[in-house]
């Protein structure tokens, strides 16, 4: 694919569908991203408390709990025995993104996926090409790695280095540290690894990847007989490699419904398609459609 393509990435859809329906649920997750920064900040800002606390524990309208399972996974590797509300808020964190992706919250909730996505936009444009290669595993060696340092060390070890938790308090009370660490992982999706923090090193996105294993909400190619190989879709996926199997077909009785726990549910297959391939759809759908062929079959009578 030319660089001329990839800069050209989305111009068809917007034609085809107009510009909002091209943009739609890149500019829905940026207004939630921003939106959930926000009410962080209300409190300590400007005295308008509906949240307080972070993304990794707060406490909404005094009356509901959430808590980042992973760091409450640390603290219990930590040996430190958590407070009733941080496991109720666990639990309603886990149910929440078992259901919807837990990858989404890399792309609907997470601060930090602005910076990664601008560094993916702008290599093109700076003609930067290659880069290193780790394995999506290492992600999970580092969330594996973070949870003994915790055991060892008796503190909750990722929210030392955390850009998420530094973001926050960045925002609150400065630092030189919180800007610095914001900008060596932005230089190092643009310059060392395409798409590389959130992909290959997060430990976060590990563990909400492991929580939407087997999520309901997914993203579907009901329509991939109209696809016509522009692989825009490809361009814009965070994760392109899960697309080519529900996309194309591949063997026969190959689901169309993106089935990877690696999918970030952000929609940006379905903004950049003018051939609306891809729809927001259900994971039993497939059932749904295994059930009717082995109805079909048996029902076929032999000859």
């Amino acid at each position: 694919m030319t660089l001329l393509r990839k800069t050209s990435v989305g111009k068809d859809a917007a034609l085809a569908k107009g510009w909002w329906k091209a943009h739609q649920w890149l500019l829905l997750r940026r207004g939630s991203q921003l939106g959930l920064l926000a009410l962080f900040l209300l409190g300590p800002w400007a005295g308008i408390w509906f949240v307080k606390g972070n993304l990794t524990s707060s406490l909404t309208l005094g009356v509901l709990p959430l808590t980042d399972p992973y760091v409450l996974l640390q603290s219990l590797s930590a040996g430190h025995w958590p407070l009733t509300t941080a496991i109720t808020g666990a639990i309603i964190v886990l149910c929440f993104y078992a259901l919807v992706g837990g990858r989404a919250y890399c792309s609907w909730v997470c601060p930090v996926n602005p910076i990664t996505d601008l560094a993916a936009w702008l290599r093109p444009l700076l003609g930067i090409r290659g880069g290193a290669h780790l394995s999506r595993g290492t992600r999970y060696w580092i969330l594996a790695m973070t949870l003994v340092v915790s055991a060892v060390t008796g503190t909750v070890a990722w929210e030392w280095i955390n850009p998420v938790t530094m973001l926050h308090r960045g925002l609150l009370f400065g630092g030189g540290l919180t800007w610095t660490v914001l900008l060596s992982v932005f230089l190092f999706d643009l310059f060392v690894m395409h798409r590389g923090w959130c992909g290959r090193v997060c430990p976060v996105g590990a563990a909400y990847s492991l929580i939407g294993f087997k999520s309901a909400l997914r993203v579907t190619a009901t329509n991939r007989s109209a696809c016509n190989d522009c692989a825009d879709c490809y361009a814009v996926c965070p994760e392109p490699l899960i697309l080519k199997a529900p996309l194309k077909g591949g063997p026969a009785g190959v689901s169309p419904i993106v089935l990877s726990s690696n999918c970030t549910n952000c929609g940006r297959c379905i903004d950049v398609c003018s051939k609306d391939v891809f729809v927001f759809s259900s994971r039993f759908h497939q059932s749904s459609d295994t059930a009717l062929k082995a109805s079909t079959v048996r029902s076929t009578p032999s000859v």
